[in-house]
């Protein structure tokens, strides 16, 4: 006879240690299932001689639910905060230069030309109307502000976030707010202005953990107990036999056998591609819909050097890269001059990305050959001399979610096949962002409705 439990959540990134996390708060009883032999997903860190690099994110935007999340875990004297004020850079005819963080700034900075400038500042005088079809992020730009604005400012931030092509990245799927103010108000400045919140509040902090962002999974892991079982995949999942209570059936592999667990409900925490292998024999349409969300890579290079090999004073945040400067790096973070304790005393930390959705070729790559693109380039741009001390290299084939124009109809898609096979929910970076502020809250809010679920099935 299987073994029965509540509620099951496959798969434990950060998403589906959260929603564990909150069925343990609501008194649910729940098991956790992860294939690889730790959770945490593509968060991960490292220590390499002395340095202390991250294979996945760097650190995180500290929002309400994030904070209050770490608070609960006990962790917060661990939490780092970035100087708000450090500066970003962008490469601009191969220099770096900085990007304005305020409107004035824009309006002022070099980095534009008049023609951008005014197109700006008078996009607020403007009515427009956006059209009915779904409309990608470089469209938008376009049309709204110019080329330039789309070339040097958001193609860069859309690499840096998404790891995406602005080309097909769908403006209401991944930036819905300003569809929304343009919708609504004719301007995306003037939906902004009245969007504001009457009190002037500042953004979240940039936040990480002393001995990185592993910190966060692990204290979530641990807080889970018995309940989380790495090392588990789940390789089948079907409904339970009609003339029983209902349920579904979760057949997995550990340690070279097989078992098979009743739940409840299930929470498939996985990405959208594990989700449509697991789906198929249970639902096609649904499977369908998930497979038709695609992914970016990403190549990760971790770095150290010494501080007298770098010919910049690596004063902020660090710098993306437009395509149009023909590098294959999309940006690099300066670790160690946000956080303590990232390199030894005398030394720095840097952390590049690569690939994404316009250069998925450079993951086919050895590690030792994207390394050496990363650091040639780096190397140009900053002014290093002589051979990294340290690096560390991470493929990552299929990284992040694109959401592509379309996205919000496979959304809606996967949303609708929920509602047909009670009990079944979902959660991940696919559905609301790829943050983890996303992610923990999408996260929460996938258990409180498993929980409703199950108690109202009784």
């Amino acid at each position: 006879m299987p073994e029965t439990s509540h509620v099951t959540i496959i798969g434990g990134g950060i998403s589906g240690l959260t929603c564990a996390y909150r069925l343990q708060q609501l008194g649910l009883p729940f098991r956790l299932f992860e294939a690889e032999e730790r959770a945490g997903g593509v968060i991960g860190t490292a220590e390499r001689d002395g340095f202390l690099f991250e294979s996945g994110p760097q650190s995180f935007q500290g929002t309400e639910a994030l904070l209050e999340l770490v608070r609960q875990l006990g962790i917060e004297a661990k939490l780092e905060r970035a100087d708000p004020k450090a500066p970003r850079f962008v490469l601009l005819h191969g220099r770096l230069q900085e990007i304005p963080m305020s409107p004035k700034g824009l309006l002022t900075s070099s980095l534009l030309g008049a023609g951008s400038r005014l197109r700006l500042v008078s996009e607020a005088l403007r009515k427009t109307r956006p059209p009915d079809k779904d409309e990608s992020v470089a469209s938008f730009v376009r049309r709204k502000f110019g080329h330039e604005i789309l070339e040097y400012l958001v193609s860069p931030f859309v690499s840096g976030v998404y790891a995406g092509d602005p080309e097909r990245l769908s403006l209401r799927a991944a930036f819905p707010s300003l569809d929304e103010w343009e919708r609504k108000y004719g301007s995306v400045l003037r939906g902004a202005m009245k969007s504001r919140p009457a009190q002037h509040s500042s953004p979240p902090p940039l936040c990480s953990f002393d001995r990185g962002m592993e910190t966060l999974t692990q204290a979530l892991t641990n807080s889970l107990g018995a309940g989380a079982w790495v090392g588990t995949r789940a390789v089948a999942l079907r409904g339970a036999d009609p003339r029983g209570p209902g349920g579904f059936e979760i057949r997995v592999s550990r340690g070279g056998r097989e078992e098979t667990f009743a739940s409840n409900a299930v929470v498939v925490a996985t990405p959208a591609y594990t989700a449509a292998e697991l789906l198929g024999p249970l639902c096609p349409s649904l499977a369908h819909a998930l497979s038709g969300i695609a992914y970016a890579p990403v190549a990760v290079v971790a770095t150290g050097y010494h501080g007298r090999q770098i010919g910049n004073a690596l004063d902020g945040f660090g710098f993306l890269v437009p395509r149009r400067e023909k590098l294959r790096t999309l940006g690099t973070v300066w670790n160690s001059s946000l956080f303590p304790g990232r390199s030894p005393k005398g030394m720095v930390a840097l952390t590049s990305f690569a690939g994404g959705a316009t250069d998925p070729g450079i993951v086919a790559k050895t590690e030792t050959e994207i390394a050496q693109i990363v650091q040639d380039e780096n190397a140009r741009v900053l002014g290093i001399s002589g051979p990294a001390v340290a690096t560390s290299v991470w493929r990552h084939p299929r990284a992040l979610p694109q959401y592509n124009l379309g996205h919000g109809h496979i959304v809606e898609q996967i949303r609708e096949g929920m509602r047909e096979i009670p009990g079944l929910f979902f959660s991940g970076n696919y559905l609301e962002g790829p943050s983890l502020g996303k992610c923990v809250e999408q996260g929460s809010q996938t258990a409180e409705a498993a929980e409703r679920y199950c108690r109202g099935a009784g």
